[in-house]
């Protein structure tokens, strides 16, 4: 039986002097501690190991029954191995307790890792205590196994997930405090102390709080994760790091901090980024910002965690993104912010990103939300930078959509430079000519895809119908009478040229398409039929349907064509 199992190793090891043991020994006593254990026998496991005579026996193998004694404790933590397990917290050696302990967080199952972490976070604060003053390496293994391992919850166990980092921060509690007050000290085992709380608040920033969704802030005190933000941003002041020199430390290049950590390491940007969102977003910890830093000087600290959350694909990063952003534009006033800011990589980096949000990211709300704050970010330029922005992301953009956007901002910002009061020199004459030649064009010439392009040309064509109806040739503010000829051959010849075959094109396959859908009708009603247009096959779908796509397409050429005709007649009916 393994109760005797147990008896008789004890005895044997109770005659060998100076604890050496051999590593039979060591795993004949924990296969029969085990077994007793897991048989329900922890009572007699119990009286060997309190047994004065056997402490040193316990002391070097007793470590290796943590691993058992939890899986039962698990599931009945009133069972009698409690005693034992809290008696080998007491005698073992410390680095080998925690290095068991650790063992067991790292093999937990995702179905029982909130369990583990819960029930093991005082056995492993009561043997981090017990390292003394060296006990900053083994916190910092202990904290990053932990981090990673409620990582790994299952998204929707959100209320697992509040037990822990509720859980973790009682953890935490005695070593905060003790790096608190030793700070200042100057020893290098506090110094590293410091260091590994830091790294822990870091690490808590990128996962799990980057990865999760905020209630809105307005209802904050409702949200757990806010209460741990507001927590792991209070450990960062109180071990002593200012969070307006880290948010901006990049732009200040303050940071140059000696010890064993790179910058990169000891402040990652992505834990950076998201400090910024819960701090200007959030509000949290929002009084520690001294009120004399401009709205200006935020908005560049922050495009560098900006231009990052928006270069990734995760809906929590883009969101972030999104709301820092627009969050850090709202307190700058419109047609405030210099031209000259765009000569910073970010203040190009941003909006192209922002491009990619608006036209690749699969989720709506996150398109919609993208559109508004790059209106947004539009309307904070003064004229200069209007201009120049508008420029620059009509160049590289390579969107229809956008790019309409971005032709109908021309057109506004024209409309305000027309009215009394309002000349400036980038939006008329001399500076707005090579501008609109740079929105009055084809992408391929008389090639170019008029479906795909849609929103860019009918753009087009209303800014040019615009200003041939508000600037009127005597006057001619905008230069564009005089640039009616070159106009016409770069533009709207080839565009003319390209409708006539666009539609000739899609006439004939209307008129296919009738065709066939009479001859399916006759064989087989439930039939669909393949038309090609561009070189390219339509989906296939019923004839109805096909019919229907090259209607819309023949529609689309019709109304650009409606305006195409007005132009022409403008410019015909001049004096």
């Amino acid at each position: 039986m393994a109760v005797d199992q147990l008896s008789d190793i004890v005895q044997r090891c109770q005659t060998i002097q100076n604890e050496l043991y051999t590593p039979e020994d060591y795993d004949l006593f924990q296969c029969a501690a085990r077994k007793c254990i897991e048989e329900g026998d922890s009572v007699h496991v119990l009286s060997i190991i309190v047994d004065e005579k056997n402490k040193h026996i316990v002391r070097c193998m007793g470590w290796n029954l943590v691993g058992p004694l939890v899986q039962v404790l698990l599931k009945n933590e009133e069972s009698p191995s409690r005693a034992i397990f809290s008696h080998l917290l007491e005698i073992c050696s410390p680095k080998e307790l925690l290095v068991s302990l650790l063992e067991h967080v790292e093999a937990a199952e995702p179905n029982v890792i909130r369990d583990t972490v819960m029930f093991l976070l005082q056995p492993l604060q009561k043997v981090l205590l017990k390292f003394g003053r060296k006990k900053a390496t083994f916190l910092g293994m202990t904290l990053s196994t932990l981090l990673n391992q409620i990582a790994r919850l299952p998204e929707e166990d959100t209320a697992g997930l509040g037990q822990c980092c509720s859980g973790l921060l009682c953890f935490v509690k005695p070593f905060v405090e003790e790096a608190k007050d030793k700070r200042n000290s100057g020893v290098a085992h506090d110094e590293e102390l410091r260091t590994e709380m830091l790294k822990f608040c870091m690490m808590s920033l990128r996962d799990p709080l980057l990865g999760l969704q905020y209630t809105d802030p307005d209802q904050q005190d409702t949200c757990f994760m806010c209460e741990f933000a507001t927590e792991i941003l209070a450990i960062l002041s109180g071990i002593g790091e200012s969070l307006p020199e880290l948010l901006c430390h990049v732009l200040l290049k303050k940071h140059e901090v000696p010890g064993f950590l790179e910058e990169e390491v000891r402040y990652p940007k992505e834990s950076l980024a998201n400090l910024a969102y819960l701090i200007f977003v959030h509000h949290i910890a929002i009084e520690t910002f001294p009120v004399v830093l401009s709205p200006v000087f935020i908005l560049q600290c922050n495009m560098e965690y900006i231009e990052l959350l928006l270069s990734r694909t995760e809906e929590s990063h883009l969101q972030r993104g999104l709301d820092l952003y627009e969050k850090s534009l709202v307190r700058i006033e419109d047609n405030s912010l210099s031209v000259e800011l765009l000569e910073l990589k970010t203040f190009v980096s941003v909006p192209q990103n922002l491009v990619k949000v608006m036209t690749l990211c699969p989720v709506h709300r996150l398109r919609s939300k993208g559109l508004a704050v790059f209106q947004l970010s539009i309307n904070k330029f003064d004229t200069e930078g209007k201009y120049k922005f508008l420029r620059c992301m009509l160049k590289i953009s390579h969107h229809s959509g956008v790019e309409g956007v971005i032709i109908k901002n021309i057109r506004n910002q024209v409309d305000l430079s027309l009215r009394p009061g309002n000349k400036n020199v980038w939006f008329q004459g001399i500076h707005f000519l090579p501008l609109l030649r740079l929105v009055l064009s084809l992408p391929q010439g008389a090639e170019t895809d008029l479906l795909q392009n849609m929103d860019r040309i009918m753009e087009s064509l209303n800014l040019l119908r615009y200003l041939l109806i508000r600037d009127k040739e005597c006057d001619n503010e905008t230069g564009v009478w005089l640039e009616l000829q070159a106009l016409n051959d770069s533009f709207m010849t080839p565009l003319r040229l390209d409708l006539n075959m666009s539609k000739a094109h899609y006439q004939a396959e209307l008129n296919n398409a009738g065709i066939k859908k009479k001859a399916n009708r006759a064989c087989d009603p439930e039939a669909v039929c393949t038309v090609t247009v561009g070189n390219e096959n339509l989906p296939n779908l019923t004839p109805e349907l096909q019919i229907q796509a090259l209607q819309s397409a023949l529609f689309t050429f019709e109304l650009i064509e409606s305006v195409l005709v007005r132009i022409e007649e403008i410019i015909e009916a001049k004096p």
